[in-house]
């Protein structure tokens, strides 16, 4: 596609000048890159004096517009789930028949329908109701482009609109950082890229932070920004659940996130989850999923620390890409921002591959595709090889960019180029701060790497459900090796963890250590019996037996029962078979005796010297 450039400047009071000044309309067959956020490309197609359908990626973008007070004349109508197409209807006829009066006659008022690509096809039914061709009359203008690849993988319906989008008269695309697509319709229709040029720098501060501990280091950056509101943009639920459960903040944060992950974080009983962004319901930490990394505009009176929070091992789709993501939401602050941080660990197994690469992969693949389906369409007349064939084609790695119909889903191909190249860039922490150092959007002021003895690729290994409980020992006790002495707070925090995870092992591994559970193959009947065996003839029991019982002396057996019941509990041994008074026969050779009608045993020697030269041993 051709590239053309417009240029745009800072004005003497240091305020950008908005698109609407250097450019009257979008021209059609246009994919304009903004550069910057917040420019007002779409602002400014609904003033231009046209019917525009406006494609929003979701329904908190439509919601915010709509409401918003700079809108209040436009005749705006948002268009989404709970909206239905006799609603469009009624809205368009309804602006026809104002400018059939005479005021209308005078003064215009224009369709401005700001709708999701799901709610797309109650626009277009609606036009076709009222014999209204949106293919000639309206521009249609696809907004926040980029997501059209961002969610390809997860969401199908994304570029819905874009048959009827490419049979349209009038129509552009928009975005601040927009994705290489491959979709040939493009060049067909002579697409051109208008790239926004500012004149200024326009370099954001970031702070870098690589990790092996996510939640350590999230702890270590929100005490030095406590003193500020703090963003923190992060895509899982699960994730940002289990960050304000550990970093005890629960009652200090609210999360905006999609509806069904509302009803979710209810469900664990947090309240303040909300679909909707609203300054009204914002607390001190204010964590934002996916559904608000673009076109969303949080305006506030202060401003806040922003942090990105990437968990390359637990959820690889948490990653932030440094040229659309970080990007996008950084603008989403329109009175400014104190600071940005990115805190990430890194995944050393993700591979390292370049676009040419990938487009080969996708060639070869698609080659392999085209094979098995000329030779499937051959063997028409042969049921069974058929549903060989039929059964190959369905297995194949190309399958899932074909659409139902056949054809092959761009955005789908693109969507996997992306990632894989987003992939390489959280393989290494060199690479990841390389990504951020050469982006023209960004400069690194600070780059740290905090690395501890244990991290999120152990924990992981231990939480991973598909190995067994063997495996699980094995592990932990590489790791309570890994973690040696505990000198710190954080060293102590971590030993916790794997005592929660299994505490019989962490036990059986500070009384009877690596070797022994290794010669009892980490099974759980004789680590118990193995634990309760030196307990029960280490030096403190033996010491406090000592004392309470004399060689030479008599005792009856209640007066044994209750003496060595009262020395178990003090140590907190649980003894592998009820303590009665025979127990006193474990520590001392005795004869039984009676006395006065009382049963009870005469201590001639102590079994002592054995089990001590054992216990030094």
């Amino acid at each position: 596609m051709n590239v053309a450039e417009i240029e745009i400047k800072k004005k003497s009071n240091g305020k950008i000048q908005y698109l609407t000044e250097v450019l009257k309309e979008i021209p059609t067959n246009t994919i304009l890159c903004k550069t910057l956020t917040g420019l007002g490309a779409t602002y400014g197609e609904i003033k231009a004096k046209r019917h525009s359908i406006i494609i929003e990626p979701n329904k908190p973008v439509i919601v915010g517009k709509n409401n918003d007070s700079k809108h209040k004349g436009d005749n705006l109508f948002p268009v989404h789930e709970g909206i239905y197409s006799d609603d469009v209807v009624n809205y368009i006829e309804t602006t026809f028949e104002y400018n059939n009066t005479l005021r209308g006659k005078n003064n215009n008022k224009y369709i401005k329908i700001l709708t999701t690509p799901e709610s797309f096809p109650k626009v277009k039914s609606a036009f076709e109701e009222v014999d209204y061709d949106i293919r000639f009359n309206c521009f249609l203008l696809y907004d926040e482009c980029h997501k059209l690849v961002k969610d390809a993988d997860y969401r199908n319906s994304i570029s819905l609109p874009m048959d009827f989008f490419f049979e349209c008269q009038y129509k552009a695309m928009v975005s601040a950082t927009p994705i290489e697509i491959n979709d040939p319709r493009f060049e067909e229709q002579g697409f051109q890229i208008l790239k926004v040029k500012p004149t200024f720098e326009y370099k954001r501060d970031i702070n870098l932070w690589v990790t092996n501990n996510l939640l350590q280091t999230v702890k270590e950056v929100l005490a030095k920004v406590e003193d500020k509101t703090c963003f923190l943009f992060c895509n899982s639920t699960d994730m940002i659940y289990a960050l304000m459960k550990q970093l005890n903040i629960l009652d200090k944060s609210a999360v905006f996130c999609s509806d069904k992950s509302v009803d979710k974080l209810k469900g664990l009983n947090f309240k303040s989850a909300n679909s909707t962004w609203n300054e009204k319901n914002m607390k001190h930490y204010n964590w934002l999923t996916s559904r608000f990394y673009n076109a969303v505009d949080i305006e506030i009176k202060e401003c806040p620390n922003v942090l990105f929070l990437t968990d390359c091992y637990i959820a690889e789709y948490t990653m932030f890409d440094p040229n659309t993501d970080i990007i996008q939401c950084a603008g989403r602050f329109r009175n400014g921002i104190t600071s940005l941080s990115l805190i990430s660990n890194i995944n050393k197994d993700f591979p390292i591959r370049n676009r040419d690469y990938l487009n080969g992969c996708i060639q070869c693949s698609k080659d392999i595709y085209d094979m098995i389906k000329c030779l499937y369409e051959q063997v028409r007349s042969n049921k069974i090889q058929q549903e060989v064939y039929k059964a190959t084609l369905d297995a194949l790695p190309f399958t899932q960019y074909i659409t139902p119909d056949g054809r092959i889903n761009y955005f789908a191909i693109d969507n996997y180029i992306d990632n894989e190249l987003v992939k390489g860039i959280y393989s290494s922490n060199e690479n990841l701060h390389l990504a951020l150092f050469c982006n023209d959007s960004f400069n690194v002021v600070s780059y740290q790497t905090n690395f501890y003895k244990l991290g999120d690729y152990e924990r992981l290994r231990r939480e991973n459900k598909s190995i067994s409980l063997k495996e699980k020992r094995k592990i932990i006790v590489e790791q309570l090796e890994l973690l040696g002495d505990c000198e710190t707070e954080m060293d102590f925090a971590f030993k916790e963890d794997l005592r929660k995870a299994d505490p019989l092992i962490v036990e059986a591994y500070e009384v009877l250590g690596k070797a022994k559970i290794e010669e009892l193959k980490y099974k759980k009947k004789l680590i118990r019996r193995e634990i309760h065996y030196q307990k029960a003839n280490g030096n403190n029991i033996l010491e406090l037996i000592n004392d309470t019982f004399q060689v030479g002396s008599w005792y009856s057996r209640n007066e044994i029962k209750k003496e060595l019941i009262g020395i178990y509990g003090r140590l907190a041994i649980t003894p592998l078979e009820a303590i009665s008074s025979h127990s006193i026969l474990n520590y001392f050779d005795a004869i039984e005796k009676q006395r006065k009608k009382q049963k009870g045993y005469f201590l001639q020697k102590r079994k002592f010297y054995i089990m001590e030269t054992k216990f030094q041993e």
